[in-house]
């Protein structure tokens, strides 16, 4: 990479997260090749970059080809956008008669390319902008009829901006074929493309192809098209790490606290596994609510249960979630499976640690499931990675993490774990049902837990609307290993019914 220029002036994009994939933003004065297939957003992109410079007070002209000056403002209005203080210059006039357009079709040796090029060259004179985008290449290459011709008016029209102070983005259709030496005129190439997945839906992303004397993140970053503009959500950004105080997370349960020898450390990460409705889920959302006890936030990534489901569940166990979610201590995210996108979720669980606009910090995040983030992009390999990816991240901000995972089966030897990531968390909590007497009951124990020296002991776990229940260590148990624990001691030690509980 070529040595990076001190003193060069950065400008945004129009898309924040964009500016930070490239460290700031593009170098001011210099021409830029934006290319893609249509329909990945070259446009939405343009109009952007222009709509930020307006905003600062800059000077703006898109130049098109491909579309009219009405298409344009429909594209913006879709948008929620104005184009005013924009100037819009049409190669192709709306006043042509017919005969001039259907010439320019069936006769293009009869079209000037220098004739075009100097009516743009006009304009920029005349207006003297900040920043330009022209849209599109594709339409100049095809006047040209010669990839020499072509080069050199680009090379010609890269030479004329020399000087004159203003910042160029080139539209250009990607081409089966790569246009290299485009690509080698341009100070920096900017690749927008989409693919359809497994799933059915299209995924798009965009990668920085070159920067000259700039660094960026290279690689695919996930992007959306929505009212408003381009969401780009960048690959493997990290924020810097906080003071965070070492110390415990606590879960409102004294016996759950010592069972992991003191409660969970802030910056760890938790791993909630065993089989379904065994209260997993339950004991996230136990950590969540003691955290906005304490005045702090915590958010829960839901894949599988709606909002509702989430909290009449709560209720019965007399954990008054829906409370802290309208005070806004607690936020339930839900995620749509097979739309999200790995670097997506990435950005929404990384900005979860963020403070809110109160200042009030993230102590606490909840992904319920990780079943469920596998299976919302079964498409998507190395997902384990970038896992890893974010619970370092939420780690260096003090956030306590839980992941919930189903253990497919419900009893015996046929319980197997969809994927390991024992060896991601730093303290690993099982769930299991056990066999006493004909009766089903629930135990629960800490297999580890890096930070502190936990419990080693068994202890039967249970769920009751007068919230979770953790009896004292039980010891007389026999097939452990097997798979399905069986108690065989005495029964005046386990957590009697619920009729049968004292008020």
């Amino acid at each position: 990479m070529d040595e990076v220029d001190q003193g060069r002036t950065m400008i945004s994009t129009g898309v924040e997260t964009l500016d930070q994939v490239l460290h700031g933003g593009l170098t001011a004065e210099r021409l830029y090749l934006v290319e893609g297939s249509p329909g990945t957003g070259k446009t939405t992109l343009g109009m952007q970059f222009l709509l930020a410079g307006r905003d600062v007070g800059e000077k703006g002209i898109y130049v098109t080809l491909s579309e009219s000056r009405q298409e344009l403002k429909e594209i913006a209005r879709s948008h929620g956008w104005s184009l005013e203080g924009i100037e819009i210059y049409e190669l192709m006039d709306a006043d042509e008669t017919v005969e001039r357009v259907q010439y320019t079709m069936f006769e293009p040796a009869e079209i000037e390319l220098g004739n075009t090029v100097r009516n743009v060259q006009q304009q920029i004179e005349r207006l003297k902008p900040d920043r330009i985008v022209f849209d599109s290449l594709s339409e100049m290459r095809l006047l040209s009829q010669g990839a020499l011709r072509y080069r050199r008016e680009i090379l010609a029209f890269k030479q004329f901006l020399v000087g004159r102070g203003c910042t160029t983005l080139l539209l250009d259709d990607k081409s089966d074929g790569e246009d290299q030496q485009l690509q080698s005129l341009a100070h920096g190439v900017i690749r927008l493309e989409q693919r359809l997945t497994d799933y059915g839906n299209e995924r798009r992303f965009l990668r920085v192809i070159k920067h000259r004397g700039a660094d960026f993140i290279s690689g695919a970053h996930d992007l959306r098209l929505v009212r408003g503009g381009m969401n780009v959500f960048p690959r493997g950004i990290d924020g810097e790490a906080v003071d965070a105080t070492d110390g415990f997370v606590s879960s409102g349960l004294a016996s759950m606290d010592r069972l992991l020898g003191g409660g969970v450390s802030r910056g760890s990460s938790t791993l909630l596994l065993g089989p379904a409705g065994v209260g997993k889920s339950s004991m996230g959302v136990q950590f969540a609510v003691e955290a906005a006890k304490r005045g702090q936030r915590a958010v829960l990534f839901e894949f599988e249960e709606s909002s509702q489901t989430l909290f009449v569940r709560s209720e019965g166990l007399g954990l008054p979630l829906r409370n802290y979610v309208e005070q806004g201590l607690v936020e339930v995210r839900h995620l749509q499976a097979g739309e999200i996108t790995p670097n997506e979720f990435s950005m929404l669980v990384r900005s979860a640690a963020e403070p809110d606009e109160q200042g009030r910090p993230t102590s606490v995040v909840v992904i319920d499931s990780l079943n469920g983030y596998l299976n919302s992009m079964p498409h998507e390999k190395h997902l384990m990675i970038q896992l890893n990816d974010i619970l370092t991240h939420l780690g260096k901000q003090g956030v306590a993490t839980f992941l919930v995972v189903a253990q497919h089966g419900m009893l015996g030897r046929a319980m197997v774990t969809p994927v390991d990531t024992s060896y991601l968390a730093d303290a690993v909590i099982l769930f299991r049902y056990f066999e006493a007497d004909g009766e089903i009951h629930r135990a629960i124990s800490v297999l580890k837990n890096r930070t502190a020296n936990h419990e080693r002991t068994i202890r039967e776990f249970s769920l009751s609307d007068q919230g979770l229940i953790i009896g004292p260590p039980l010891t007389k148990f026999r097939g452990i290993f097997a798979g399905i624990p069986e108690f065989i001691g005495s029964h005046d030690v386990l957590i009697p019914p619920a009729g049968k509980r004292p008020q």
